[in-house]
């Protein structure tokens, strides 16, 4: 006799993917306001108006959750996308305008993620780890931009890793945070003025 199929009910799953969705939006908007090492399982549970049990069984711990934040950032970002588009581009000006507003648009975007991960670092058991993981793809399409840069007229008077590191000071999380955050800037000014900065050293 054949075993019987264990039924799936669509709604059932429909459900859970929205209560999961759910606990890690309450859990990354509660991490980036008091920081991960205030926040507990029960927080977050409050937050999303479930059980504390009902956490631990569709996210996982504390741990589990942040680490589903980190990846969830990534793949939010759309870089694949960008760097694609970006690499059709034929003048040094054209990319560090595309790079300077897609930079931009990831971190407004991705904001209280990135605000999630930073304030999680100091308390993190694996915060460099944690901190490489969230930035990898970040870091290394910005040195993918770099070497198209460099095959370009006029190409950077910098080495390619150089320029690599140029942009990723330039647009990295840190130069937005600093400006934006830090000092206040709006969006709009921290784009101009990166861009142009680049612009300027690079050209």
């Amino acid at each position: 006799m054949p075993p019987k199929r264990r039924y799936v009910s669509p709604l059932r799953e429909q459900g859970a993917a929205r209560t999961r969705a759910l606990i890690l939006e309450h859990a990354t908007e509660l991490f980036a306001e008091r920081g991960y090492g205030r926040v507990t399982v029960a927080d977050i549970a409050a937050a999303t108006g479930v059980a504390s049990k009902t956490v631990f069984a569709s996210v996982g711990s504390k741990g589990d959750i942040l680490n589903l934040i980190v990846d969830q950032g990534v793949l939010a970002s759309g870089y694949e996308q960008a760097m694609k588009d970006l690499l059709e581009l034929r003048t040094p000006e054209s990319v560090l305008t595309a790079l300077a507003h897609g930079t931009r648009r990831g971190n407004e975007g991705q904001f209280a993620v990135h605000e999630a991960i930073r304030k999680a670092l100091p308390v993190h058991e694996n915060g460099e780890e944690l901190w490489e993981r969230a930035t990898a793809a970040y870091r290394e399409a910005l040195h993918t931009a770099a070497r198209h840069l460099h095959t370009l007229t006029p190409s950077p008077p910098h080495s390619t890793e150089e320029t690599g590191d140029l942009l990723w000071y330039w647009f990295g999380p840190t130069g937005w945070r600093t400006l934006v955050v830090e000092n206040g800037w709006s969006w709009d000014r921290a784009e101009e003025v990166l861009r142009d900065m680049a612009v300027t050293a690079l050209r």
